[in-house]
């Protein structure tokens, strides 16, 4: 049985649970179930016979009517196929017709690109046949044919089309005409640029301050109409166009030769004072003057200097107006063949220029030039290399006359430095905002020089200052090399007053100030007239004076040397001189100090034969009050006499032999406390004796 045959058995039973305990009873009760269910069913049929019957006739008739409508649908569908087959062709009869319209109208686009984009007006062809460049508007009229004719051969012109005569001929013509017009314009730029290199340099002959370079301003003017033509010719032939800088470079360096030696000529008789005669002469004299036996010199702007300087104190300000002219000089130069060459654009493009360029540019600098500051990236650049051959003779002139500026003042190279630095720091502090400028390289090795040549001049002086010898006769006073080192102090201080930087100062500061303190301690081997200390006293004191006044950071610590080397000296010449007045009472108590410190008992030393109380009488007595005041007024009349009046140490040292004087005095009176108590031995002055000796000297003598 399947689940729902077993499911309506067990509802079955359910429902005649009664009887199913009978299942005689039960099996009775479902047969007449049954029977009922099929009479029912019997009843049933019969009733739906008739329905049965209307429903086979309209069967029938359905499938008659479907038969018709199959016929139909066989006739609609033969017409149809007729019909298709007339379409399919006039399909394909009108996309060969829009194919036809379509070749047709990209052929005639074609006709008419050809025949319009390669097309040039016969006022071009005119223009550029002839190549007229005389005047403004003939060189406009070149220029826009060039633009046109650039414009046709630039068109991109399929392959095939260059097998047809007509566009052969075209780009043939297209061809000549531009190769004729190349050699014409750069036989025309040529000649300018050869009539610009052998234009005659005019008469410097200005009044010395109104020295002032030449101006090119009329020959950038003159080619300025040209630059669209450049422009046109560097990108129709770079071949061509590279050699042009170099023609240009070497014309216009000629005349810039003849131009920048003339200006620096004219700067150097300005500032020399004298006309070229006699420039040489200028030139030796100062030479002689810088000798070593030349000590004094003098501030710029100073009456002594006027007279004894042929620049007259003008070395700063001549070099700043040089610099000021050669400024607008290179910057218009550098602005005009970058713009003119195009020399700013992509460095790729420009490798056929730079490899033409390395030649001349190369060759300027002489090989003992010292290495530029700039990056080298930048020295490799075009301009850089067509600017050092335009401006070839601007290195060694300028060179030259930094020279003159040297020998022309003894602290020549002094205020060059300080210039070149203010100048270079100017123009480089604002690299940022401006481009690259060939002066500043040019600068930069001249910076470089001038510090070469001020470290040269200090080393010398040093060693000047070093091996000076003093001379036979000197008693005293302020050494010649202590004078050297603060002139070039006052004036290097004046001169860098306004300057940026001063490194290079505070090296030589600090290298004079080391060569004068060695300067000064040779004294001690020294043949001199005089104390030593007293003059090393004297020195240290004056440059420990100086430097107060000065207020140089950099020699904070010579000062203090100087300071401390000063009190030393003072001591030690303050106590040889004060063992003059009491020489016999000092070295007894010498002897009895040193007899203390070997051992012997103080109290003992009385029983030395050579430290008796009789011995120590006999000294005491040759030193009675009077004789020690006439002696202290000797010591006072030698001090005075060779202590130098400038320096103004007299009261000084003899205030410091007072106190010295009254610490021996005391230290004498300890000793007989000590080694010879209860002797009544005692000095025959006291302390308030020997004060009013001190005051009563000082008095006489103020």
């Amino acid at each position: 049985m399947t689940p729902k045959e077993a499911a309506d058995v067990l509802k079955l039973m359910e429902e005649y649970e009664p009887l199913v305990n009978n299942s005689v009873a039960f099996a009775e009760q479902l047969s007449n179930d049954l029977y009922v269910l099929d009479e029912a069913n019997l009843r049933a049929m019969i009733s739906s016979e008739k329905q049965m019957t209307q429903l086979m006739s309209s069967i029938d008739e359905a499938l008659a009517e479907v038969a018709r409508v199959e016929e139909t649908l066989e006739i609609c569908d033969e017409l149809l196929g007729s019909i298709k087959q007339q379409m399919d062709h006039i399909h394909q009869e009108n996309s060969l017709l829009d194919r036809i319209v379509s070749n047709k109208t990209r052929l005639m686009d074609e006709i008419l690109f050809l025949t319009t984009r390669l097309d040039l007006s016969r006022e071009h062809c005119d223009a550029l046949s002839r190549a007229d460049l005389s005047s403004p508007s003939r060189v406009k009229a070149c220029i826009a044919a060039a633009e046109a004719l650039s414009g046709c051969m630039n068109i991109q012109v399929q392959p095939g089309y260059r097998k047809l005569q007509s566009v052969a001929e075209q780009l043939i013509m297209f061809e000549t005409l531009k190769q004729n017009f190349e050699n014409s314009f750069i036989s025309h730029i040529t000649a300018i640029f050869e009539l610009q290199g052998s234009a005659q340099v005019p008469a410097l002959g200005q009044p010395v301050d109104k020295l002032s370079a030449p101006s090119h301003g009329l020959h950038h003017e003159e080619l300025a109409p040209y630059a669209p033509l450049m422009a046109w010719l560097r990108n129709a032939n770079p071949v061509l166009f590279c050699d042009l800088p170099k023609v240009y470079a070497q014309n216009l360096s000629r005349l810039y030769d003849r131009e920048i030696k003339a200006f620096f000529e004219q700067a150097k008789t300005s500032l020399l004072g004298r006309r070229k005669g006699s420039l040489q002469e200028s030139l030796e004299k100062p030479m002689a003057m810088g000798s070593r036996q030349q000590y004094r010199w003098s501030l710029p702007g100073s009456r002594e200097g006027q007279e004894d300087t042929p620049d007259k104190g003008n070395v700063i300000k001549m070099l700043e107006q040089v610099l000021r002219e050669l400024q607008p000089l290179c910057t218009a130069e550098q602005q005009f063949i970058e713009k003119f060459f195009q020399l700013s654009q992509d460095p790729a493009n420009l490798q056929v220029l730079e490899a033409s360029a390395t030649g001349g540019g190369e060759s300027t600098a002489p090989p003992e030039d010292p290495p530029c500051t700039k990056p080298r990236s930048q020295l490799e650049e075009p301009t850089t290399r067509l600017l050092s051959e335009i401006f070839s003779c601007l290195e060694p002139e300028l060179r030259g006359f930094l020279d003159v500026c040297n020998k022309v003042h003894p602290f020549g190279c002094l205020q060059v430095l300080v210039t070149l630095n203010d100048s270079v720091f100017e123009m480089w502090g604002f690299s940022s905002a401006l481009p690259p400028s060939f002066l500043n390289a040019v600068l930069g090795n001249m910076l470089l020089l001038a510090k070469s040549s001020f470290n040269k001049y200090i080393g010398t002086l040093c060693k000047d200052i070093e091996e000076a010898k003093i001379p036979s006769k000197m008693k005293g006073g302020i050494l010649p090399s202590v004078s050297r080192f603060e002139e070039f102090v006052d004036f290097s201080e004046e001169v860098f007053r306004t300057a940026r930087r001063r490194g290079e100062l505070d090296k030589a500061h600090l290298q004079l100030a080391g060569s004068v303190f060695s300067s000064i301690n040779s004294l001690s081997s020294a043949n001199l007239k005089v104390n030593t200390d007293m003059v090393m006293m004297e020195n240290f004191h004056h440059i420990h004076c100086f430097l107060c006044q000065k207020k140089i950071h950099c020699l904070e610590g010579k000062k203090r040397e100087a300071k401390q080397r000063y009190s030393e000296h003072m001591e030690k010449y303050v106590i040889k001189y004060l063992g003059q007045p009491l020489e016999k009472l000092n070295h007894f108590f010498e002897g009895v100090k040193a007899r203390v410190a070997q051992g012997v008992k103080e109290e003992e030393v009385s029983f030395q034969l050579a430290y008796s109380k009789q011995e120590l009488r006999k000294v005491i007595e040759k030193y009675p009050g009077k004789e020690v005041k006439r002696a202290l007024e000797t010591l006072y009349r030698k001090i005075h006499k060779y202590l130098s009046p400038e320096e103004n140490l007299l009261p000084v040292v003899w205030h410091a032999m007072e106190q010295e004087f009254i610490r021996q005095y005391q230290e004498f009176e300890d000793l007989i406390q000590r080694c010879y108590a209860g002797s009544g031995i005692a000095m025959d002055f006291t302390m308030e004796d020997l004060l009013s000796y001190f005051n009563s000297i000082t008095l006489s003598h103020m």
